[in-house]
């Protein structure tokens, strides 16, 4: 029979039989009305109607939900697990609208071979997208076993029960999932009106439950792609530049390939790697094979000690972010400054990794931690001139990241390799001076913010202009994989281009917001980067926030305002008022005078100006001799709508929290004007244990029945103006270039 006849797709096939493959349309199911008798001729097909979150992507339910035989659910997704805790999330809304129990129900996330298309793991959008698709195919699902339920029993499905996957009549027959389903295909999309469970009702969202993926991390089980081992594999190591311009000149490989263990010597244009039968032996081979190699380098990065003037100088194009009113001479209390931000890592704590297979049937296979398991099978196939069904990326996690770290680069390593050692899968591992000299850091950025106050102590004008690359170029295609640069015939990288969009990219939260009657936000866009750059944590927003959030307390200062009220005075938003308000009465925020050498500084942002409200109060102590800031406690408030995991999302949170003080005040790449010089974590130090703030608090603004806001990256911007807000009224000075390091608080104080 015709595949297209009877509703079996490629997962069902692959998945296997006797299972139901909820892939259908429930107009009528659910409607319960007369088919209609067809219709005349259209002159046009119309517009589907949208479908609720990644569902209007994937449209037939078979791509979300399957239901075996033996009773067993499976949940697909394409977002990937980070250590968000988003598998966690999702079981609790699948289950919820299955009317089961999260621990029956096996949830496989992205594997372009099994999973629907959800893009890039990225913007805290797994809940907004991955997670409403999820809850109304299942609420779907649910609606259509009701109805089959009630037609076999002969009621009305409203009369019906359903618990853990059965459903009981009110005579006390009963059927499983399983049971109704068994033998059966149907096939019908997916409606855009889901009948969801009330959250009066709820059993499982709103509710802490413990991580799935922590038992692993904790007791040493298989937990990352770097634990991963295949039967026959070799391992392999990338010999990388010393310098993003040298060319290789000279090389000699005859000793290397003699070394013990060594299975070949890869040379590939500048791609050189070099592949053993042990992991050790490959680390031995890879530095006898730099020893061995002659470079030639060149000098191409900008003067560090001037880097906003090469900023500016990079500026090719400006685009307009935000105009409202007019834009007047700035007149009676003006508050300047220019803000800046240095390049900044991801600072992954496992070195990034993959492993690939070559497999004799010509088809490729590999793991690895990217966050977008489809854009990077894109690009793999693309540099080896595959087919991109002939390649496979299944993910699985990595040791720390958020955002576009080396991941993908070292699945086009791992893959690049293997197709020159077909029939063994190749592991390769990134060593530490790697990760941090070759992966894509956070952009540089300069900030220039001019406003003025009117009689009331209102904003009257705003004037905002930011300097930046675009931040992202994860794949993107071949161009943005490292590996493709450097082989024969590379890959030259794409040129960046400026996309002005509602979720924002260099330019996210850079418009307030806060209600200004005259304000004009531009974007002074630099195509070429200096340094390689993509995606880090909350993109431009990060950035942007601090400088805001920072002016916000200037102008706070010139009205004579306290920095909590006069944010409340220019909030409009009754949510974005919630938060703030929540965040300083748990902070107890007065204007009493701080000990000596401590300060209290506020930040707030709703991050993107359409995801989760966020405010944060932190308390900073300062050293005057040293320069040193520790902050001292942190209290937050997040208003992320539907609360699916409170613990999940606490842990986001203060996560974010502590992430951003060691942004704020201790990361910065460094380099010449030829190499990167931040090779290790002391030359590019992070926050420590010891210097934590003693307590870390966030209260949870529930919204029952709202959507899902992103949550993950909302921290970023408000801690970030809170910290350096808490420092300016520790010490009466404001810093204002990132981060605040103990040189520059020491030179700040003694000016």
């Amino acid at each position: 029979m015709d595949m297209l006849e009877t509703g079996i797709t490629r997962r069902g096939l692959m998945a296997g039989t006797g299972a139901l493959v909820v892939s259908f349309s429930m107009g009528r199911a659910l409607a319960r009305e007369a088919a209609p008798q067809p219709a005349a001729p259209q002159p046009a097909t119309p517009e589907p109607p949208a479908l609720p979150g990644s569902l209007d992507d994937e449209r037939f339910l078979d791509s979300w939900i399957r239901i075996d035989a033996d009773n067993a659910v499976t949940v697909f997704t394409g977002k990937a697990e980070l250590g968000q805790g988003v598998r966690t999330a999702l079981l609790q809304v699948a289950a919820e609208e299955l009317e089961t129990d999260p621990k029956d129900i096996e949830l496989v996330t992205a594997d372009t071979g099994r999973t629907p298309n959800e893009g890039f793991t990225a913007g805290s959008q797994s809940m907004q997208n991955s997670g409403t698709a999820i809850r109304n195919a299942a609420a779907q699902v649910r609606a259509i076993l009701l109805a089959e339920a009630g037609r076999r029993f002969g009621v009305p499905p409203e009369s019906l029960k359903v618990e853990n996957r059965t459903i009981t009549a009110p005579d006390g027959r009963s059927v499983t999932y399983g049971e109704l389903v068994s033998g059966q295909m149907l096939h019908v999309e997916a409606q855009p009106q889901s009948p969801l469970k009330d959250p009066g009702s709820f059993r499982h969202m709103g509710r802490p439950m413990q991580r799935v993926d922590i038992p692993g991390k904790v007791t040493g089980q298989p937990a990352y792609v770097h634990d991963l081992r295949l039967e026959g594999m070799l391992h392999a190591r990338v010999v990388r530049p010393p310098s993003a311009a040298a060319q290789l000149s000279e090389l000699d490989t005859t000793s290397i390939e003699a070394m013990p263990g060594v299975v070949s010597v890869v040379l590939d244009g500048n791609f050189l790697a070099v592949v053993a039968e042990k992991e050790f032996q490959a680390i031995n081979a890879m530095r006898a094979l730099s020893a061995a190699s002659r470079w030639e380098e060149k000098e191409t990065l900008p003067d560090q000690n001037d880097l906003p003037a090469a900023l500016q100088n990079l500026e090719r194009e400006v685009g307009t972010v935000a105009e409202a009113g007019n834009m007047p001479s700035f007149t009676g209390r003006i508050f300047a400054a220019t803000f800046s931000r240095p390049y900044q890592i991801h600072g992954s704590i496992g070195p990034s990794c993959a492993v690939a297979h070559m497999k004799p049937d010509g088809t490729l296979d590999v793991w690895s931690h990217t966050q977008g398991v489809f854009p990077d099978r894109a690009a793999i196939s693309e540099m080896l001139g595959m087919p991109p069904e002939k390649v496979r990326v299944i993910h699985m996690e990595g040791s720390g990241c958020y955002g576009h770290n080396g991941a993908d680069d070292a699945a086009a390593d791992a893959a690049l390799i293997a197709t020159k050692l077909p029939g063994r899968p190749v592991r390769v591992q990134w060593m530490r001076e790697q990760e941090h000299s070759w992966e894509p850091y956070g952009p540089a950025m300069l900030v220039k913010v001019k406003a003025s106050l009117d009689e009331t102590g209102r904003i009257a004008n705003w004037g905002y202009d930011l300097w930046s690359n675009t931040h992202s170029t994860r794949p993107g295609g071949a161009p943005a994989l490292r590996g493709a640069r450097h082989k024969a015939p590379p890959f030259p990288a794409s040129p960046a281009k400026m996309q002005i969009s509602p979720s924002g990219n260099g330019d996210r939260n850079a418009n307030p917001l806060y209600t200004i009657a005259n304000k004009r936000v531009l974007w002074h866009f630099l195509p070429d980067m200096p340094l390689r750059v993509s995606a880090l944590r909350a993109l431009g927003a990060y950035a942007n926030v601090f400088a805001i959030e920072s002016t916000m307390d200037e102008l706070a200062i010139l009205a004579d305002a306290d920095p909590v009220e006069f944010r409340l005075r220019h909030l409009e938003d009754p949510r974005a008022r919630d938060v703030v308000q929540l965040a300083a009465e748990q902070f107890g925020w007065s204007n009493m005078p701080m000990p000596r050498n401590r300060g209290r500084g506020f930040g707030f942002a709703r991050y993107k100006n359409l995801a989760a409200y966020m405010a944060v109060a932190v308390e900073a102590e300062v050293e005057p001799e040293t320069g040193r800031v520790r902050i001292v406690r942190a209290v937050s408030a997040i208003d992320s709508g539907e609360v699916v995991n409170p613990d999940g999302i606490r842990n986001q949170t203060e996560g974010g929290i502590l992430q951003t003080i060691s942004w704020t005040l201790y990361e910065a790449v460094s380099f010449d004007r030829t190499r990167i010089t931040s090779t290790d974590w002391s030359s590019y130090p992070i926050l420590r244990f010891a210097s934590i703030p003693d307590k870390v608090d966030v209260h949870i603004v529930g919204r029952p029945g709202q959507p899902f806001l992103g949550t993950a990256e909302a921290a970023q911007g408000p801690t970030a103006g809170a910290v350096a807000n808490a420092v300016r009224n520790a010490t009466g000075k404001r810093l204002y270039d990132l981060p605040l390091t103990r040189d520059r608080v020491r030179a700040a104080i003694a000016t």
